[in-house]
């Protein structure tokens, strides 16, 4: 239930869909642009979020995301996990 869980299901997600288990490495580091460095296109975004919403049962609103709230590994566990309705990722 910790945001090192949420950073773990998006690797994990990342991983399984794109990178083929090369995703950390592909990501560099938490603060880098996933859209700048090729971690995801704009379809993967919407897949990412559509994948978070359904597996934390949260809803991202859409006019509140930018470059600053969820384009890095660290922008998107920090703004996933300050959501109302975000309890953590299950077990």
């Amino acid at each position: 239930m910790s945001d090192t869980a949420l950073r773990q299901l998006v690797i994990d997600w990342l991983d399984d869909n794109y990178h083929f288990g090369e995703a950390e490495k592909v990501i560099g580091s938490d603060e880098r642009s996933f859209l700048k460095n090729g971690v995801l296109d704009s379809l993967g975004f919407v897949k990412l979020i559509l994948h978070l919403e359904t597996a934390l049962g949260v809803l991202i609103d859409r006019k509140r995301l930018t470059p600053e709230t969820f384009d890095s590994l660290r922008s998107i566990v920090a703004h996933v996990s300050a959501l109302p309705a975000y309890r953590g990722v299950p077990a």
